[in-house]
């Protein structure tokens, strides 16, 4: 069985992106065609990126990073759940991205986007991070926005459509992540 992982891609104190990650797991713990994880940046306590090596030669020597390491290498496929700051994705989620190489390749991401434009535009900068990690993003994705799915902007009160979206999402992910598996061997 595949096994994705929804990261909750902000760090932010007072952060709305626990609450969408909390709905995606909800949702997807419902299927029986993968295991789901939530799988929070936070906790791993990343710095800016300290590896003295590039991380496409898989010499890791800090401690964090092994162990983001072995987290995001158990997963065939990822959800990714992030905000959007300023046209882009947050600057914690590219930074635990760029700590990474390996882990990341020949395997399918998906997007939930927040923002004031359904966080459309920070999806677009991570499929382009995920192209050069050679990541098959799926097309589908889902655009939550500020002024229609929460309420006072704070409170993740999500329309009813959203739940098709994301199951569409998700086929697509058990359809590519299924299928890069095979390729990984």
């Amino acid at each position: 069985m595949l096994k994705i992982g929804i990261i909750i891609g902000s760090t932010r104190p007072g952060r709305i992106g626990e609450s969408v990650a909390q709905w995606a797991y909800g949702i997807a713990t419902q299927r029986r065609d993968a295991e789901f994880e939530l799988v929070d940046i936070r906790n791993f306590n990343l710095p800016l990126l300290d590896e003295s090596m590039p991380p496409a030669m898989d010499q890791y020597h800090q401690e964090h990073t092994k162990t983001w390491a072995a987290k995001i290498g158990r997963f065939d496929a990822f959800l990714f759940v992030t905000p959007e700051y300023n046209h882009g994705t947050s600057g914690a989620l590219k930074n635990a991205i760029d700590f990474l190489y390996k882990e990341w390749n020949n395997k399918a991401a998906g997007f939930i986007g927040y923002g004031s434009a359904g966080g459309t535009r920070a999806v677009e900068s991570l499929r382009l991070i995920m192209a050069e990690l050679q990541v098959a993003d799926v097309r589908a994705q889902v655009a939550l926005s500020l002024y229609t799915d929460f309420e006072d902007m704070r409170v993740f009160k999500p329309a009813s459509f959203h739940e098709q979206t994301l199951h569409i999402v998700i086929d697509q992910l058990i359809a590519w992540g299924g299928a890069l598996k095979t390729l990984r061997g």
